[in-house]
């Protein structure tokens, strides 16, 4: 995977940021290195100290770069017209009630992340198609 710097702009508005010095993996743990980054931000989500429990730390998220995914004009090709519906239907029900997010996902307001892409895969390998492409990917970090 490329280098890349994590910065601010990156850290998603709502992500809890950890300020516990003390850890063993502050080096390697999302939390932490986004409160080293986040600048001018006066309140917002935090890990409380309640998540370190004998040493370690239920909120740990691994500091990453992966392969975030958008946009389905190819998902479905594979398929039989007569099945096309339905695939997308059961897609659609990974992303919640209503379709807003899976269009947000489809117009890349949204990355789809390699948990959800594999998850789609899933899906679509029921309906027959073993060949699932995204239109696009783009390396980004890992705050699921």
């Amino acid at each position: 995977m490329e280098e890349k710097e994590l910065k601010a702009k990156d850290i998603p508005g709502g992500y809890a940021l950890c300020f516990n010095s003390d850890c063993d993996n502050k080096e390697k743990c999302m939390h932490y290195q986004a409160q080293l980054v986040a600048e001018e931000r006066d309140k917002g989500s935090a890990v409380y100290p309640a998540a370190w429990k004998d040493g370690k730390c239920s909120c740990y998220n691994e500091k990453k770069l992966v392969k975030k995914a958008w946009g389905f004009s190819q998902l479905y090709r594979n398929l039989p017209t007569y099945l096309r519906a339905e695939a997308r239907r059961s897609v659609s029900a990974l992303f919640g009630s209503g379709n807003g997010q899976y269009y947000r996902a489809h117009n890349g307001e949204i990355m789809i992340s390699p948990k959800r892409q594999k998850e789609i895969m899933e899906v679509l390998a029921k309906f027959g198609n073993n060949d699932v492409k995204f239109d696009h990917y783009v390396v980004a970090w890992d705050f699921d």
